[in-house]
C-alpha cells in the first residue's frame, strides 16, 4: 500500500514542525526574559550568547578516571543521541560558557539590579540545589543527567514562597544556580566513574537542565 505522503512532503512537514518548535521556544525565552526586565533585543542577544557558549568548554584540570563497564554503557545506549567519545584513562574537567559562566553572571546581575536580600537568595538556591543533587544521576561515558521538569517546578514554587514580590528573578537565580551546584559541583566525586574524556560543568546533560530550568521557572513564577 502506497503512503499518502511522498518523501518530499514528509521532509517539508518535518521542517515545518521543527520551525514551529523553534519559534515557540524562542518566544518563550523572550517572554521569560521580558519578565526579568530585558528588552526583546537583549533577550535575543542573551539567547545567542548562551547557545553559542554551550559549545565552548574552558579546561580547568584533569584527573585519572575509571573506564565504565560495558554493561553500564549499554544501559543508556539508545536513550541518548550520539555516542560516547573514546576514553583514554583520564578526564578533563572543564567549565561550559553557556551553561555555567553566563547563567552565573546573569544571576549576579539580577541579584544586584533587583536588590534581592541574601537571606532569601541563599535558602532558595539551597532548596533547588538539594533537588538537583537528589534527582541527578551519572551517565557512564557521557556525563551527569537530570530530569527536565523537576527543577523548574521546584524553583518556581520556591520563588513564589520565599520572594513573591520578586518571584521571576528569584526563580531564574535559584533554578539555574541550584541545578549548577546540585547536579554538577556536588557530583564532582562521580567524575572518576563516568569514563568520559571531558566532564564539563554546566555542559553535556546538565546544560538542558540549567537552560530550561531558568526559562520554565520564570514562566511559572
Amino acid at each position: 500500500m502506497r503512503s499518502p505522503f511522498s518523501a518530499y512532503q514528509f521532509l517539508f512537514l518535518l521542517f515545518i514542525l521543527i520551525l514551529v518548535v523553534i519559534i515557540i521556544q524562542v518566544g518563550a525565552f523572550t517572554m521569560a526574559l521580558g519578565k526579568l526586565g530585558l528588552s526583546a533585543h537583549s533577550a535575543m542577544l542573551l539567547l545567542a550568547c548562551t547557545l553559542m557558549g554551550s559549545a565552548i568548554n574552558l579546561p580547568l584540570f584533569s584527573m585519572k578516571a575509571e573506564e565504565p563497564s560495558e554493561e553500564s554503557r549499554q544501559m543508556f545506549r539508545g536513550l541518548l543521541f550520539g555516542r560516547p567519545l573514546p576514553f583514554t584513562g583520564k578526564t578533563i574537567v572543564a567549565v561550559n560558557v553557556g551553561g555555567a559562566l553566563i547563567p552565573v553572571s546573569f544571576s549576579a546581575y539580577l541579584i544586584t539590579t533587583n536588590q534581592l536580600p541574601l537571606v532569601q537568595v541563599i535558602p532558595a538556591i539551597a532548596i533547588v540545589t538539594a533537588c538537583g543533587r537528589i534527582f541527578s544521576h551519572p551517565i557512564p561515558g557521557l556525563g551527569i543527567g537530570i530530569p527536565v521538569f523537576i527543577a523548574p517546578i521546584t524553583a518556581a514554587l520556591t520563588a513564589l514562597l520565599l520572594a513573591p514580590e520578586n518571584s521571576a528573578p528569584m526563580a531564574y537565580i535559584c533554578g539555574t544556580l541550584g541545578v549548577l551546584i546540585g547536579a554538577d559541583l556536588l557530583r564532582l566525586q562521580d567524575i572518576r566513574k563516568l569514563g568520559t574524556p571531558v566532564a564539563s560543568i554546566g555542559g553535556a546533560g546538565t546544560f538542558d537542565g540549567i537552560f530550561f530550568t531558568g526559562i520554565v521557572a520564570v514562566l511559572l513564577a
